[in-house]
């Protein structure tokens, strides 16, 4: 493994898919959606075994910041850099590159979603310094690879090719093609030949190789990080260095920018337990459900009811009759009722919430 190594976690998002319990400012990562911390909380207590807090960074929104803030305990307040704007996961990686190379200009950083589930922590961490080894061995993209356990349609894919290198007595493979979300019978292709692995946002690499690639593969982003750099180097601060330079980024994702470009990306094959948790009805898959099938927290009551998912906050009671495959859950000030099948479309709901009088006080 890398002798320093960096950790940056990306907790930025709307987290729109896990209304009402989450808002704008207050998404899926600062929600404690299964375990009893918030899911940012529990990504850091995951990487405080391989890097120390000095090392750690949180990338995260304006709209979030003071939030995050108090869920970040022990990391330094330098370490949460706030986004002044939203300029999608490519501007989001070379800030992180800019931010650990002003303090290691070799160093070698992973770039972590903060809002996934792991359970074995373990085995996380020793995939996780594989990764930062492979990344140590030879300048390479290192990203980290969910083996698909079904033809999910909701994820990317990576192809992987020929084995590059053994490291940490682990199997590490050359990166043939980054594949975007695919129609079922593509999944179920890629599931039975066992060569596709799910892109789970996880990568590892130095600020060298981030660099060398932003300014091969996206020279006019690349152009408005190197003031960002600059700056850094120059000891200026970078609060008002970003609200100044970080809204004329391109918008664009780092598998666009980056990842599909290059030639030089190696996969890891994950042998942790994961999940995404993307919707409500991931959340069922954590919890020990009733012999029924019902899946509950907080003050609810089903009957004659099956396979339901219902969370009510506070003291309301909510109940269910008569009534299966729901997702029932109640906050202080909104209520959601939907088919489980109807999961992946509450943002239409959203613009909806927006149009009321005040309406924003719900996103």
């Amino acid at each position: 493994m890398a002798k320093t190594p960096y950790i940056v976690i990306i907790a930025g998002g709307k987290g729109e898919r896990f209304w009402p319990q989450s808002r704008t400012a207050c998404p899926k990562h600062l929600l404690p959606v299964v375990g009893d911390k918030p899911l940012l909380a529990q990504t850091i207590d995951r990487v405080k075994p391989i890097a120390p807090s000095k090392n750690i960074f949180v990338i995260t929104s304006a709209a979030q910041a003071d939030a995050v803030r108090k869920v970040c305990k022990g990391i330094p307040a330098a370490n949460i850099v706030v986004e002044p704007v939203g300029r999608d996961t490519a501007a989001a990686v070379g800030l992180a590159a800019a931010v650990v190379g002003a303090r290691d200009p070799e160093g070698i950083f992973a770039v972590l979603p903060a809002d996934h589930v792991i359970h074995d922590a373990k085995t996380y961490q020793a995939n996780l310094q594989a990764a930062f080894a492979a990344a140590a061995k030879a300048p390479v993209m290192v990203t980290i690879g969910i083996p698909p356990t079904e033809p999910a349609t909701g994820f990317g894919y990576i192809h992987r090719g020929s084995v590059w290198k053994k490291v940490a007595r682990r199997e590490v493979y050359a990166v043939k093609r980054f594949v975007e979300k695919p129609e079922l019978k593509v999944a179920k292709k890629y599931l039975k030949s066992g060569d596709y692995l799910w892109n789970a946002g996880m990568f590892i690499w130095s600020v060298p190789v981030v660099e060398k690639a932003f300014a091969a593969h996206a020279p006019e982003l690349d152009a408005g990080l190197a003031k960002i750099r600059a700056a850094l180097a120059a000891g200026d601060a970078l609060p008002p260095v970003l609200k100044k330079l970080y809204p004329k980024l391109v918008k664009i994702s780092v598998d666009y920018a980056l990842l599909e470009k290059s030639d030089n990306v190696v996969v890891l094959p994950a042998t942790f337990d994961w999940d995404d948790v993307g919707a409500w009805p991931a959340v069922a898959r954590h919890f020990k459900p009733d012999e029924a099938g019902n899946v509950s927290r907080g003050s609810v009551i089903v009957e004659d009811g099956s396979d339901n998912i219902v969370f009510s906050e506070g003291k309301h009671v909510v109940t269910v009759l008569g009534a299966d495959d729901l997702v029932v859950v109640h906050t202080a000030d909104a209520t959601l009722v939907m088919p489980k099948s109807r999961a992946q479309d509450i943002k239409k709901l959203l613009p909806r919430l927006a149009a009321l009088k005040n309406g924003r006080r719900y996103l």
